[in-house]
């Protein structure tokens, strides 16, 4: 029997007294990720989104046609618009104003009622209140029938009722707001691209509405008005300007920029059904990669939905039953798959629908069953017309899918072939993999090196337990435009396939990666940095999911080894590398004139060097010798394994997609067929790159 000691404190009974009754907006501060989805920058610039998207769907429902959305000074963010103007008046539940009752109370607002709002993209009616929750203060002001009106909250509570400030002829709401720096422990520091990337696109699926950007974060004027728009102050400050009539016809060209058309009319159709609005927009490339954007009452849906799944199906019949009834797709030929229909595909899918449900508080997929329906029967219906009435394109289409179709039946023979051939070779792993001894992926790391100088060092200098190594010789295939038969065609590539273990294409399994380190090391110069975008290229396209997961990294090498004697230490910049020298005893006039790969002469003073009656005598001179590593190949084992592989002192970065849009709009620069581009890419950004010389 197991006596318990009376020193031993009781457990707590779980009782009614156990329960916790979170009030008010506190539930927001005590689990933000449930709101926001993360605290990270993608939930920081949320709360950006969420006050946009209330002056967005005023201007949904025709009640406004102006939107600005401005940086300031110190982390606030400023969002205005000419709308109506948030109710100031007393709300007949809550008993206060009814602006006080949408910013501090959860599940209230004007969204639940369809006579106010028909579609909204704020469903749960927390947008304004969770920001408020969120931010250290926040103050909005309200401009209505001949008013202006005012209130101030710090983390989400009121420091005062809502009161008229002033009159004004103007209509619209101001909300201002700072980003609490307690809840955003990586910072509150809003990335100007990424805010004008989200706006440009809701630009385009809100006809009619011009939509601004201020960055006014020098510029302390900004606090000092209550007029609606600040770019009508003229504060000097820099401003982006959005405005289109095309909707998503505009859109698919933006997307399709840097592409080549297959197909001269881009498909566009707009209808309702059953009270579901759809619009679809789409058009064929040259190109292997599909490109789906959905919306769903203007948020983005970055996971696509029940609207996308719709779409699929209503293309792939209906591309099937034009190529039957045209004769090119003959009784021999096997039908079109979904994988087929969508290669080289730019769509963009909107839907807006007054009951609208998504999978989780951050919208990023669709779950209203109607939407299927509805953009299933409309699209297939436009589709079939377009096709009729637009042969040219509809044959320039079907032979686009009709290759996409061989080609896949090629890769499927090839991919088979591969490891058919593998399986009977007994050669589960390529020759050239120094495999690691675990056997478990957590632990395991796959270093990608350049040449076999570089794989020999690193065998010999690796930790054989937990760290395997690649060598790739030379660069390998550009896939950007490479279908699954050539690739397989590629030693390298087949070789880096198997060493992880996914497999790839329709039958790739993420949870069968070998290895959740896959790390590349490439020389610092440009050979290496062009393998490196090869190798990025590679997973972007193909491994997609290993990417996401957060299992890439890119690892940072030295660039100098500086000796002083005994003393040595290692730099991986040139900044670094002149604190190394300073540290040493190097003056600073001295560090201009030092050669790379020099031994440079230095003075130190002794102790009775630093009187006034030193001589020279007294002076003892010492050598510091710079040595540059042009790659991986020139360091013995001992130093990669102490600069480049050592978990306890090494530097990796960590790749991951934090715009997939502006991702693939770079990888179709850099990687792809339109030079044009890619120089004039080039000649932009050449002053951020580091040259070496």
């Amino acid at each position: 029997m197991v006596k318990i000691s009376e020193k031993e404190p009781k457990k707590k009974a779980y009782d009614a007294s156990s329960i916790t009754v979170l009030e008010g907006l506190e539930p927001v501060r005590k689990r933000p990720g449930m709101y926001i989805g993360t605290t990270g920058p993608d939930g920081l610039h949320h709360l950006v989104s969420e006050i946009f998207d209330n002056a967005r769907d005023e201007a949904m429902v025709g009640r406004c046609d102006d939107i600005e959305v401005a940086l300031l000074p110190d982390g606030y963010v400023r969002v205005a618009d000419n709308g109506n103007g948030i109710p100031v008046g007393i709300h007949p539940k809550t008993k206060v104003s009814a602006l006080e009752t949408i910013m501090t109370t959860l599940h209230a607002g004007g969204k639940f009622d369809n006579e106010a709002y028909k579609v909204s993209g704020g469903l749960h009616g927390v947008g304004a209140s969770v920001v408020n929750a969120l931010s250290e203060k926040t103050k909005v002001v309200v401009h209505q029938d001949g008013g202006m009106h005012m209130q101030e909250y710090k983390i989400g509570k009121p420091l005062a009722k809502v009161k008229k400030i002033g009159t004004s002829k103007e209509h619209g709401t101001i909300v201002l707001f700072k980003p609490d720096i307690e809840i955003f422990k990586e910072g509150v520091e809003f990335n100007l691209d990424k805010i004008i990337t989200h706006l440009r696109q809701q630009a385009y699926l809100v006809k009619g509405v011009r939509v601004s950007v201020v960055d006014s974060r020098t510029n302390e004027k900004a606090f000092e008005t209550d007029t609606i728009f600040l770019r009508e102050q003229k504060l000097g400050v820099p401003s982006t300007t959005f405005y289109f009539e095309g909707g998503l016809k505009s859109l698919v060209a933006f997307h399709n920029k840097h592409q080549t058309p297959i197909h001269k009319n881009i498909f566009y159709v707009e209808r309702e059904q059953d009270k579901v609005t759809v619009e679809v927009a789409f058009q064929y490339v040259d190109d292997i990669t599909s490109r789906i954007t959905a919306f769903a009452n203007n948020t983005y849906n970055i996971e696509g939905g029940t609207h996308v799944t719709g779409f699929k199906t209503a293309l792939t019949r209906s591309l099937n039953t034009y190529g039957r009834n045209a004769n090119i797709l003959k009784e021999k030929d096997e039908n079109f798959t979904g994988d087929d229909v969508l290669e080289g595909i730019t769509a963009v899918i909107s839907v807006k629908l007054p009951e609208i449900q998504f999978e989780g508080q951050t919208k990023a997929k669709l779950g209203s069953v109607e939407a299927q329906g509805a953009v299933g029967t409309i699209f297939g219906e436009a589709l079939g017309a377009f096709l009729e009435e637009n042969p040219d394109d509809a044959r320039a289409i079907i032979n686009k899918v009709l290759l996409a179709l061989k080609s896949r039946k090629a890769a499927k023979a090839a991919k088979d072939s591969v490891l058919r051939k593998g399986a009977l070779e007994g050669m589960t792993l390529p020759g050239k993999l120094a495999d690691c001894q675990t056997k478990s992926a957590e632990e395991g790391e796959l270093f990608i090196v350049e040449g076999d100088s570089a794989g020999g060092s690193s065998k010999q200098g690796r930790d054989r337990r937990t760290q395997a190594i690649l060598p790739l010789r030379g660069k390998i295939l550009n896939v950007e435009r490479a279908r699954l038969d050539r690739m397989l065609a590629s030693v390298e590539i087949r070789a880096l396939i198997v060493a992880l273990g996914t497999a790839i294409g329709d039958v790739f399994d993420l949870s069968k990666l070998r290895y959740h380190k896959i790390i590349i090391a490439t020389d610092a110069d440009v050979d290496g940095a062009h393998i490196r975008t090869l190798l990025l290229t590679l997973f972007y396209r193909h491994f997609r999911p290993v990417i996401d997961g957060g299992f890439i990294y890119i690892a940072q090498p030295p660039l100098y080894k500086i000796t002083k004697g005994k003393a040595m230490a290692y730099a991986y910049s040139d900044k670094e590398k002149e604190s190394v020298l300073k540290e040493f005893g190097i003056a600073a006039n001295e560090v201009a004139v030092v050669s790379e790969g020099d031994e440079v002469e230095s003075v130190e003073e002794t102790a009775e060097a630093a009187s006034a009656e030193a001589t020279a005598s007294q002076r003892k001179p010492t050598k510091v010798n710079i040595q540059r590593y042009k790659g991986l190949g020139e360091m013995n084992p001992s130093e990669l394994w102490e600069t480049t592989m050592n978990p306890a002192r090494r530097v990796l970065k960590r790749v991951n997609v934090e715009d997939a849009e502006a991702a693939d709009r770079i990888f179709d620069i850099l990687m792809g067929t339109d030079v044009a581009a890619r120089k004039s890419f080039i000649q932009s950004n050449a002053k951020l790159a580091t040259v070496d010389l």
